[in-house]
């Protein structure tokens, strides 16, 4: 037997040794525009993919420009030995790849070896992380998904083969200064530790088209309930039904926006392991206390593991269906058994959302590996623990998201760990690290791997680094203050309460804009927070034919020169340059055409790198020439189904623009089903000279939440 596996194991060499001519037994399948599929080897039983349940936005596809393949598949190279598959992409010299995972110190992942595998964030970009997506997106215009649920190894451009068709230069350390101790390498390698795997590749033909048909083909990205987008505050973990109503009417006497409340974990009976069960001193009458929540507009976010407690009224009935370990006590249950899915979604339903709760923060579903089930553990379905731990908080998401969707009822909530394919899920990450630049640049490279993350705010040792949060945290996919641990409030620091409260209100009068950002993301892919590299006119030139890329036409190259991770856009025209503590000044780099400050109008430059000096209370903001912000009053809570408000248009610079503002009823899948708005907003040359607004059309039977008379401010007018 063991002759007979040696055998088939040259075979397998020499079947996919590389050659000059394209690998033979690589049939690239296009399965969507733009979009082919290769699977080798073995079928896995589970893949990232089919963990997150997918159904890819084929609407959304059509829209996209038609593509050719673009690699060169002559350079694609595939090998199973020994049960492993060793997967070879080209890579040309100026290239620079993005993705890779959610990164909290880089961007630019060229030059680096990732180990992909779910676990907490340590402190460094090895590939351990909460997302730890296996896609990455050239700045040539493509993008390659390797969707196994295993630990992979990625070498982004490290390492130099023997038979390399670009061979480095040859220097001697001794003599040359020059010397490099990683020579130049042409190609990204994978090591899939099974004996198969399925593998994507994406066009574009720019980097932002290569993400948004990743983005589609996972069903697009997810749409929040209005009220998701507003303030969040989390309750200290002991706090009992009347301390969280005594929160929310203190920010009612504060006048500051709160639409959800986070309940930690002091609601459950017990925790770490869980019950899901209300502990019956602190919330003695859960259903009152919801409804009192919903009468003050307000909607509760529940905390909670997945791991349950020998005392849950549950635990009987997953004991057959869960690991062979436990985690904290509790049991890990099964989710890729029915039977498993099915009890809990008959206990949360009962204990929870037919109460009235509106969400869920899920936590501990990604490591330590001291914390969470080990590689040696068992599960009843007979998957393996690895391909387990992979795709865990994908089938969490997955299995909660479909309970509200059941309902009818658009959710919001919070996690510890995803993975490919999780764009449609109403979650966003979060983590115990606390590095405040660290999580702008999560923020920026969370746009690369269709997910979500929020630079929650927690505590802060002086009011400079708690307005700076704060401001960060508002031009975020999620505004929250987590008071877990020390039941901070967003006026902790009376100094700069004034600037916390002008952010917090300036968010809310964003919502419109904001709001059709994230519509963006639903039917079009566009992550609504945008790394510099997906901008047109930034660090990269548009391949128009398969296979070329001419780097020395880049018209603006700032980008492949500086990893730009602390700053990004907010949708199409605003670009958002947050502040750090003990900074007086920073530098900003403008993309191609003219930017504007968003407070006052004014020209700032263009194709750039800018040095400002803001003030405290002040996040650096600025709009795109033509421009058009939609903005509504102040208000501490995001407007209800058949609310009517006010609409001012900001226009900036001295370009026609226009925006296409989104609407639906904001709290259900309707949309869906076509109840929905889009109008267009205009501003035009007068033949005479000066810029209008042009009258807008309201959409007769769809949902619209706003005047049809339309304020227009004309914020560079004079300047």
């Amino acid at each position: 037997m063991k002759q007979t596996n040696r055998i088939l194991g040259l075979l397998c060499v020499l079947l996919f040794a590389g050659g000059s001519k394209a690998q033979p037994g690589l049939n690239w399948t296009e399965v969507h525009p733009g979009i082919w599929k290769l699977t080798v080897g073995k079928p896995q039983r589970i893949s990232l993919l089919s963990a997150a349940e997918a159904t890819p936005n084929r609407r959304g596809l059509a829209e996209l420009p038609k593509t050719a393949f673009p690699l060169d598949k002559a350079g694609i190279s595939v090998k199973i030995v020994n049960q492993k598959t060793y997967l070879r992409f080209p890579l040309e010299r100026e290239e620079q790849l993005f993705g890779l995972g959610l990164n909290f110190q880089t961007v630019n992942q060229r030059g680096r070896i990732l180990n992909l595998h779910m676990d907490h964030y340590g402190g460094k970009d090895n590939g351990r992380t909460h997302a730890p997506v296996p896609f990455y997106v050239s700045s040539r215009g493509y993008g390659v998904l390797i969707d196994a649920a295993r630990y992979l190894t990625v070498y982004a451009g490290t390492a130099v083969r023997t038979d390399t068709r670009n061979p480095p230069v040859l220097s001697d350390r001794n003599t040359d200064k020059k010397w490099s101790s990683q020579p130049y390498s042409d190609a990204v390698e994978v090591l899939v530790p099974a004996d198969g795997a399925t593998i994507y590749v994406f066009s574009g033909p720019t980097p932002m088209q290569v993400v948004q048909r990743y983005n589609l083909m996972n069903g697009g990205g997810y749409l929040p309930p209005k009220w998701g987008l507003g303030f969040t505050q989390r309750v200290p973990t002991l706090y009992s039904q009347i301390d969280i109503l005594n929160e929310v009417k203190s920010f009612e006497a504060h006048n500051f926006p709160l639409d959800f409340i986070g309940v930690e974990p002091g609601w459950h009976s017990m925790a770490y392991p869980c019950t899901f069960e209300w502990d019956k001193t602190r919330f003695p009458n859960p259903k009152s206390f919801l409804d009192s929540l919903a009468r003050r507009g307000v909607s509760a976010n529940l905390w909670l593991n997945p791991y349950v407690s020998p005392t849950a009224s549950l635990y009987p009935k997953i004991k057959p269906l869960a690991g062979s370990h436990t985690v904290w006590n509790g049991i890990v249950p099964d989710f890729t058994l029915p039977q498993a899915r099915q009890a809990f979604k008959d206990h949360f339903m009962q204990q929870h959302l037919k109460l009235g709760v509106g969400g869920y923060k899920i936590d501990e579903v990604d490591g330590y590996d001291n914390w969470v089930w080990p590689d040696v553990a068992t599960f009843p379905s007979g998957l393996e623990a690895e391909p387990m731990r992979q795709t865990y908080g994908l089938m969490v998401q997955t299995m909660t998201g479909s309970w509200f969707r059941e309902l009818n009822k658009r959710t919001y909530g919070l996690v510890r760990a995803s993975n490919a394919g999780a764009s449609n899920f109403p979650y966003v990450i979060y983590n115990d690290y606390y590095s405040h630049k660290d999580f702008i640049t999560a923020l920026v490279n969370s746009s690369f791997i269709g997910v979500l993350w929020t630079p929650e705010v927690r505590a802060s040792p002086s009011a400079e680094e708690w307005v700076r949060r704060m401001q960060s945290v508002c031009f975020s996919p999620m505004a929250m203050l987590n008071a877990w641990a020390d039941g901070t409030k967003p006026w902790t620091f009376p100094e700069v309460e004034k600037a916390v409260s002008e952010v917090a209100n300036l968010r809310m009068q964003l919502l419109p804009y904001l709001y059709s950002t994230f519509a963006q993301y639903h039917f079009e892919g566009k992550p609504p927070f945008r790394a510099m590299n997906l901008v047109e006119g930034f660090g990269f030139k548009p391949t128009t034919v398969a296979g070329t890329f001419d780097a020395t036409a880049n018209p603006y190259a700032m980008s492949i020169r500086k990893d730009i991770k602390d700053q990004y856009m907010m949708g199409d025209y605003l670009l958002v340059a947050p502040m750090f503590t003990g900074e007086k000044s920073r530098k900003v780099y403008l993309p191609a055409g003219k930017w504007y400050d968003f407070y006052t109008g004014k020209l700032v430059g263009e194709n750039e790198e800018i040095t400002i000096n803001p003030s405290l209370d002040k996040i650096p903001l600025f709009v795109k020439d033509g421009g058009l912000i939609p903005m509504v009053p102040p208000r501490r809570q995001a407007p209800k189904p058949g609310e009517v408000l006010p609409l001012e248009v900001r226009h900036y610079g001295t370009l026609p623009g226009s925006f296409l503002l989104y609407d639906d009823d904001g709290v259900s899948f309707d949309y869906e089903r076509g109840a929905y708005s889009f109008t267009r907003l205009s501003v035009i040359k007068d033949p005479n000279g000066p810029l209008k607004g042009q009258e807008i059309t309201v959409p007769k039977g769809k949902p619209f939440g706003y005047s049809a008379s339309v304020k227009w401010t004309f914020m560079s007018v004079g300047q």
